[in-house]
C-alpha cells in the first residue's frame, strides 16, 4: 500500500472545514440569541435609572416579602409584611414565564384567599420566573421578579 502525503489541499480542507463549524455554531447561537429576546424592559433607560432610587424606597417602605410555590396544580403568591401577615393589594399584574424565552410566558388570574394569591397553573419541570407589579391601596408600587423552581 502507497503511503498518502498530506499535501497543501489537505491542510486547506482541514482548515475550512474547522472554520467552517466555528462559523456555522457561531450563527446558529446569534440566530437563537435574537429569536428569543423577549424586548425591551424600559423604554427610556436614563429616565428608569433616575426614578429608580425613588421607586426603591417607596417599595421598602412597604416592607413586603413575595415567595411563590407550585403545589396540587396551583401557582401560590405569598405577599407578607413585615410582620409575616398576608397582605391584599389593591392591584396585582403579573406574568409567568421561563428566563430564558417568552415562549411559555403567560398572565395568571390570581384570586386571594385570604391568606395568598392562587391560579390554577400546569407548569414544566425547572426554573421559572414572576414578574410582578403590585399596588397598595395608597398607590404605592411594589414590583420584583420572583424566582421558584418547579420540581419534576
Amino acid at each position: 500500500m502507497a503511503e498518502r502525503k498530506f499535501t497543501g489541499k489537505h491542510a486547506l480542507a482541514v482548515f475550512v472545514g474547522a472554520f467552517g463549524v466555528i462559523i456555522a455554531v457561531n450563527l446558529v447561537l446569534a440566530y437563537n440569541a435574537v429569536k428569543t429576546f423577549p424586548g425591551l424592559e424600559v423604554k427610556n433607560s436614563y429616565v428608569a435609572s433616575q426614578e429608580f432610587n425613588e421607586r426603591l424606597k417607596e417599595q421598602q417602605a412597604l416592607g413586603w416579602t413575595v415567595r411563590a410555590e407550585t403545589k396540587g396544580g396551583l401557582l401560590i403568591l405569598h405577599i407578607t409584611d413585615e410582620s409575616g401577615a398576608p397582605v391584599e393589594v389593591s392591584e396585582l399584574q403579573a406574568v409567568v414565564g421561563r428566563a430564558t424565552h417568552v415562549r411559555d410566558d403567560f398572565v395568571p388570574d390570581f384570586t386571594f384567599d385570604g391568606t395568598a394569591y392562587a391560579t390554577p397553573a400546569t407548569l414544566g419541570k425547572g426554573n421559572w420566573n414572576i414578574r410582578l407589579v403590585a399596588r397598595d391601596g395608597n398607590g404605592a408600587e411594589f414590583s420584583q421578579r420572583v424566582p421558584f423552581y418547579v420540581k419534576g
